[in-house]
């Protein structure tokens, strides 16, 4: 029966908290793919890189508040610049729409052609970031590392097998409730809110109802440039930030946003949870978990590892080929604010 319970534990350390943490991390940024692609009808590839300038901006803030000494410890002190990083990220999506957007949504320009404007912004900002923070890893967090620790944990329990989880899993797993929590009852509930859920299910008739086009893409850019911050600047907490990372991060948030149904903020959600889950069930190496449950002298030789972890994203490129193949609206039906 131990050896069960150590398996459960192994599973739950190494699978189960960094998946969900990893989920909710998706999630985030495949809401504001699926808001931007909901409201403007285009799929914006410089998100990526929106998430990695917020989190770029709440460093910068961070290293400033270290510099003269202020901590909130045990929480690490980036939480504290999240308003100036969401505020100069929020600037930064209005001056893009204004700059670029605007004037392709006016010429009436085919989605195809935001997409193309949006893959350079990408470029642009990434090449502005890693000129003003660097190309190398930068640590996010601070204060208490651990919640618990695996050391804490077997000596409570007796176990072979330690359970760890990070502050910044738990920050991670409570932010991302709030913050989903909050975003489902401004849609539902609050005029604009309805508005912007007129404007994506009707253009036309919301523009006859006396919907302001204007203030619904604005409240849609604040929305992403919040979104996009929080999920940059944890993610960066719970690994760490490196500009590159973020690029690379854009194929499993499009993922994320295509398999639970582009355009659909619950199926975002829900893609994000698959996509990291799978990536992170397929690296996973099952040896010491068959070991557990099978006598020694069945215990395998390899590492029981589908695939290596140098691979993980390829997985979120298959699960995306397999969806578009089989079920191109995804989980929930797509283009659903």
């Amino acid at each position: 029966m131990e050896d069960v319970t150590n398996a459960a534990i192994l599973i739950l350390n190494f699978l189960f908290v960094p998946g969900l943490t990893y989920g909710c991390q998706l999630a985030l940024g495949a809401l504001g793919v699926t808001l931007v692609y909901g409201i403007l009808r285009f799929s914006n590839f410089a998100h990526g890189e929106t998430m990695s300038f917020g989190a770029m901006i709440c460093i910068l803030v961070m290293w400033w508040l270290q510099s003269l000494g202020v901590s909130i410890a045990p929480l690490p002190t980036v939480l504290l610049a999240l308003p100036v990083g969401i505020a100069a990220t929020v600037l930064a999506c209005l001056l893009m729409d204004r700059w670029v957007y605007r004037f392709y949504r006016r010429q009436k320009s085919p989605p195809v052609t935001l997409l193309v404007a949006s893959i350079g912004l990408m470029f642009l900002l990434h090449g502005g970031i890693r000129f003003a923070i660097g190309p190398d890893d930068r640590v996010v967090g601070d204060g208490a590392r651990f919640i618990f620790n695996a050391r804490e944990f077997r000596h409570a329990t007796g176990l072979s097998e330690g359970l760890a989880f990070k502050t910044s899993q738990g920050i991670t797993i409570v932010v991302t409730v709030l913050l989903v929590a909050a975003l489902f009852w401004f849609l539902n509930r609050t005029r604009a809110g309805k508005s912007m859920r007129a404007f994506s299910d009707n253009e036309d008739l919301a523009l006859l109802s006396g919907i302001n086009p204007d203030r619904v893409v604005m409240i849609t850019w604040v929305l992403t440039g919040i979104l996009a911050t929080i999920a940059g600047t944890l993610y960066g907490l719970d690994k760490s930030y490196k500009p590159f990372v973020f690029l690379q991060l854009l194929l499993p948030i499009f993922a994320a946003a295509i398999v639970g149904g582009l355009g659909n903020p619950l199926g975002a959600i829900a893609g994000g949870f698959v996509i990291a889950f799978s990536e992170v069930s397929i690296t996973f190496a099952y040896r010491k978990f068959v070991a557990y449950l099978v006598p020694e002298s069945w215990e395998p030789e390899g590492l029981l590892q589908l695939l290596s972890t140098d691979y993980k994203f390829a997985v979120s490129f298959v699960i995306l080929v397999l969806v578009l193949l089989i079920r191109p609206t995804g989980i929930f039906r797509g283009k659903v604010i």
